[in-house]
Formats: structure tokens, sequence, C-alpha cells
């Protein structure tokens, strides 16, 4: 599982020109599957994120986290994560899990991070197209990988 975490002052998604989920200070997180992965992925990603200490305390330190915050988050499925870029120019997305495993993945990760948030996250809508605006803070842009825990 792979994840593009941004630390952003507002965010939104909007399918069809409908806004789905809008967010003020927080983070926007892009969620990558594959095939491999699994609950214990989700837990130890949803974990490491809610944690991260990306937010400034009182003396503009990087020391809080999204939960010290009481920040909000947006996550979004976004299977071109594993694109593979090694020969030519066109991407391949063979990495990625098909949709009737990263369904129920994202649908998990989707749960498990609001229970260790502690509330409702916004997400955008597996498969469509989507518009995702964003005012990254800082700007702030962590990439995570459960395969390669660094």
């Amino acid at each position: 599982m792979r994840a593009l975490i941004q630390r952003v002052k507002q965010a939104s998604v909007e399918v069809e020109k409908e806004l789905i989920a809008s967010i003020g200070q927080g983070l926007l997180i892009l969620i990558g599957i594959e095939e491999e992965d699994g609950s214990d992925d989700i837990e130890w990603l949803c974990n490491k994120i809610c944690g991260l200490r990306i937010f400034d305390d009182n003396q503009g330190v990087m020391n809080l986290s999204v939960k010290d915050i009481n920040g909000e988050i947006i996550a979004v499925s976004q299977f071109t994560l594993h694109a593979r870029v090694k020969k030519g120019f066109r991407p391949s997305y063979i990495d990625a899990a098909p949709p009737d495993i990263a369904i129920p993945l994202y649908e998990q990760f989707v749960r498990q991070i609001e229970t260790v948030l502690g509330k409702k996250i916004g997400t955008g809508e597996f498969g469509a197209e989507m518009q995702v605006s964003l005012i990254n803070d800082g700007p702030v842009t962590i990439f995570i990988d459960t395969k390669d825990k660094k």
C-alpha cells in the first residue's frame, strides 16, 4: 500500500462538478493499493499517518499530529501511485490491485483511519473522474510505502 500524504490548509474533491468532500486544515491522502496488501498494511499505515508529527507547535516546530490539532482528512484512492515507468513513456499499472480487491481494502482503510482519528473523514469516489483541489501547507508532502517502511 502506498500513500502520498499532503499537509493542507484546505482540500476538496468534486465529481461531475458536485462537491463530495471538503476539509480545512489537515491531510489529503492519496492511497494506492496492491493485490498483496492486507489488514496489517492498513493498520500500520493508519497509525503512522495519524501519528505523523508534521504540524507546527507554538514554537513553529513540526511537533504535532493531525490528531493533536483536531485536523481533518480526505482519502482518495489513487491507483497511479503504483505506476511502473521503467520502460518507454507509457506507465504500466499492473501492480495496482483490480477493483474487486482494491475497493474493499480502500473501504477498510477509510474505516480504520476514522477509528484511529476518532472522527469521520472525507473520501473521493472510487473509479470516478475526480477533481482534487488543495492548498498544500508548507509545502509538506510525504510518501509512505508499507512494503518499504523507511
